[in-house]
């Protein structure tokens, strides 16, 4: 059997993944490719295209989406399509090119085709006739890949459709980020990672900040990241008179895990998240967390109490509630925390997410064709997909 796995781009989390993925699918007898599309434009272009595995291709390496018309894209990505010829495709949503593009080749070539998404199906409100078009595209795929079963509800249009619903794409290398020894749970620090962007919501974590300070807990909060908001951030500390609260900015994610180790918790203040897998992260350095309810990560790794603490994201009473409850707790209690949130994270992981894909590649391969009626087959047709991250830091 041939894979291919086909995206705009694989920044950051994906590389680990798809290194796994082709090592452990190739002992399975299953020849794993991996196509991404743009060297350029990603909202996280710091970590550049650097791979020359020979199953990995970038088809425009020096390029963002908008430089190129939709014809030489679709060009170039039928051309290595047709050389690899694969039995399943596996590709990001059909709001992208990839995804649009992906579905359009399977289905011309009676194919199979796998969507994955880490966005939920709810949190985009479309004009009806977009969802029409989006939903009727969808539903021609064979199978959907999802960060996990909380997911099943959000897609419930999808239900009884011949798609085989499957999950666990949304890990990491959790070997990366465990600590040797005994973690120690003394640490006054709390940490966040995050990019300084609206959506990560930090404005409201350092007003929350401002009423921890007043009761003198001896903690500090440390921000690590970096982005546009940055000087305005720095400003509303002075502005709130914040003494315990230390950007560090942009570091090496060599360097994240020593940081991690050195914390207590994690606190993550998101607006908005279509996962946020620095909660990942700081689970499997053994942090408990302190979670936006709006972190999709937060509906399946945060258990209140047990590893940590949720709150409404524009709470700033909430908020600082959710920290102070963490801040009270006794040794024994952030321990157990500590160790809570390794057990739940380790269900998150390469291991799982193999075994998971492997499973439901047979499962798909052994399905019968999806054929699209006439229409379906020209709205596939006409429809191309966008690469347009304008607004991705934005609520």
């Amino acid at each position: 059997m041939k894979v291919l796995i086909l995206n705009n781009d694989f920044r950051v989390y994906w590389k680990g993944r798809l290194i796994y993925l082709q090592s452990f699918l190739s002992s399975q007898n299953i020849s794993f490719y991996a196509v991404e599309l743009f060297g350029n434009g990603s909202p996280y272009s710091f970590d550049t295209y650097d791979n020359n595995e020979s199953w990995w291709t970038c088809l425009f390496p020096e390029n963002s989406s908008d430089e190129l018309s939709k014809q030489d894209i679709e060009k170039a990505i039928f051309t290595q399509l047709d050389k690899i010829n694969p039995d399943i495709i596996i590709a990001s949503s059909i709001v992208f090119y990839a995804g649009a593009l992906g579905i359009r080749w399977a289905k011309k070539h009676k194919k199979k085709f796998v969507m994955f998404d880490d966005a939920r199906h709810l949190q985009f409100k479309r004009q009806f006739l977009i969802q029409w078009v989006k939903d009727l595209i969808t539903k021609q795929s064979d199978g959907f890949w999802f960060p996990s079963k909380n997911y099943y509800a959000d897609y419930a249009y999808f239900h009884h459709k011949g798609i085989h619903f499957f999950y666990g794409f949304n890990c990491i290398d959790n070997k990366l980020f465990k600590f040797e020894g005994k973690k120690q749970s003394h640490h006054k620090i709390i940490i966040c990672v995050a990019r300084l962007v609206p959506i990560k919501n930090i404005d409201n974590l350092l007003r929350s900040w401002q009423l921890i300070e007043k009761n003198n807990t001896d903690y500090k909060l440390v921000i690590i990241g970096d982005g546009p908001e940055h000087d305005h951030l720095n400003q509303l500390r002075s502005d709130l008179n914040l003494n315990t609260v230390e950007f560090i900015g942009a570091i090496d994610n060599e360097v994240i895990p020593e940081y991690y180790f050195n914390a207590g918790a994690f606190i993550l203040p998101s607006l908005s998240e279509s996962w946020g897998l620095v909660v990942n992260e700081a689970m499997a350095a053994g942090l408990p967390v302190l979670l936006s309810y709006e972190v999709n990560a937060a509906k399946d790794l945060l258990k209140e109490g047990v590893n940590g603490f949720g709150f409404a994201p524009l709470d700033v009473n909430g908020m600082a509630e959710a920290i102070s409850k963490y801040i009270r707790s006794d040794i024994q209690t952030k321990e157990s925390m500590s160790n809570n949130s390794l057990e739940i994270i380790n269900s998150m992981s390469y291991e799982n997410m193999g075994s998971q894909l492997f499973d439901a590649l047979i499962s798909i391969k052994q399905q019968k064709n999806k054929l699209p009626g006439l229409l379906a087959s020209l709205v596939i047709n006409l429809w191309y997909g966008r690469y347009n991250k304008s607004g991705w830091d934005k609520l």
